[in-house]
């Protein structure tokens, strides 16, 4: 089978691989549509994973069976995810069946799974889908299948169904943000994640403010339902944020940009007793200053969100399938396998594109 592998971030190949064999209870899937991620274009964040093939937004049609599996064709409901557990009904997917399939997925019984901080599970850390999503064929090991595999509803289409991930990881964010109806939240950062928190924080019922310096994503932002956006090449985004809320400033901040100017800015532009969510992590060599003074006075809370687990995918399906994300509109450009180090140049650019994604 044909893969895409990343040596470095100048040095993207396409290769031949044998197709994975699968155990008992695991699952070959025939790859479709896979997305690229924002975080595959970090350079500090996807290098030090070098070698490695591309792609965690995968979606595709389920080929074969591990012999555990094969024998038992009860089929489990549409956007449901497959429930393994031995003291409930045991329900199994079949071949043909569409399927979105996370790269992780926890083992539900640890203190972290409990409390609901599923990334934080040794199981989801440990686990993932070979070689990787863009790739002509996956493995979906034991665990990804039962923990964070769901069956597409007819409507979704493959590549609509790479949104789950992206959409699941917003999903998460404002969740933690704890984001309510009337709330101000200020979006800094709009490519296809900070398109995809303004519809949904609209969605929650909340005013929405997004910032960027390129024309294309604040146009983007209006048209999927940005209150009013701020061109940060042409105005300074704390006064842009003060002249638009009389003073108060944003009552969520989600910082989407990875970095360390856009983090203090971000905090800067918090109303008192805000909240600012940094949504994509920081290189590990950064460090952030803070004046512990203002943040406990402004009663300022600082809040990260990194990834998601199978709550969020599945809340994420539904949003995809309702509507409510506009997977249509999100994805803007579409390459074949043989050009995907095009798609990955395309979206390092962050320019004229939202979502970007490979298809087989």
């Amino acid at each position: 089978m044909r893969v895409v592998k990343l040596y470095s971030f100048d040095d993207i190949r396409v290769e031949d691989m044998p197709v994975p064999d699968i155990g008992a209870g695991d699952a070959l899937v025939r790859v479709r549509s896979c997305g690229i991620c924002s975080g595959d274009v970090m350079p500090w964040y996807i290098e030090k994973k070098a070698p490695l093939v591309l792609g965690h937004e995968p979606a595709g049609e389920i080929v074969k069976l591990g012999r555990g599996l094969e024998a038992k064709k009860i089929r489990g409901s549409e956007g449901k995810h497959i429930n393994f557990s031995t003291s409930q009904p045991r329900n199994f997917f079949k071949k043909g069946d569409r399927v979105f399939f996370h790269h992780h997925a926890p083992c539900f019984n640890c203190a972290y799974c409990k409390r609901g901080d599923h990334v934080q599970c040794s199981t989801w850390r440990g686990s993932g889908i070979i070689p990787g999503g863009i790739s002509e064929y996956a493995l979906v090991p034991e665990v990804n299948l039962r923990g964070d595999t769901l069956l597409l509803p007819e409507k979704i289409s493959f590549d609509h169904a790479t949104l789950v991930e992206p959409v699941a990881c917003v999903v998460k964010g404002l969740k933690r943000a704890g984001m309510k109806h009337g709330d101000t939240v200020l979006v800094m950062g709009l490519g296809v994640m900070g398109q995809i928190h303004i519809m949904l924080a609209k969605k929650y019922g909340a005013k929405v403010i997004g910032a960027d310096k390129v024309p294309f994503r604040l146009e983007k932002a209006m048209e999927f339902g940005a209150d009013s956006v701020i061109d940060i090449s042409r105005e300074d985004l704390a006064d842009a944020v003060s002249r638009l809320t009389d003073g108060g400033m944003a009552d969520i901040v989600v910082v989407g940009p990875g970095d360390i100017k856009a983090m203090s800015q971000g905090i800067g532009c918090a109303a008192r007793a805000g909240k600012v969510l940094f949504f994509t992590p920081a290189g590990p060599d950064d460090i952030l200053q803070l004046r512990p003074h203002d943040i406990y006075f402004r009663d300022i809370n600082i809040i990260t969100s990194y990834s998601c687990g199978p709550d969020d995918t599945k809340a994420a399906l539904d949003l995809i399938s309702e509507g409510s994300v506009d997977a249509q509109r999100l994805i803007t450009h579409r390459f074949p396998l043989e050009k995907a180090s095009e798609a990955f140049r395309l979206t390092a650019k962050a320019e004229d594109s939202l979502k970007v994604v490979v298809i087989f």
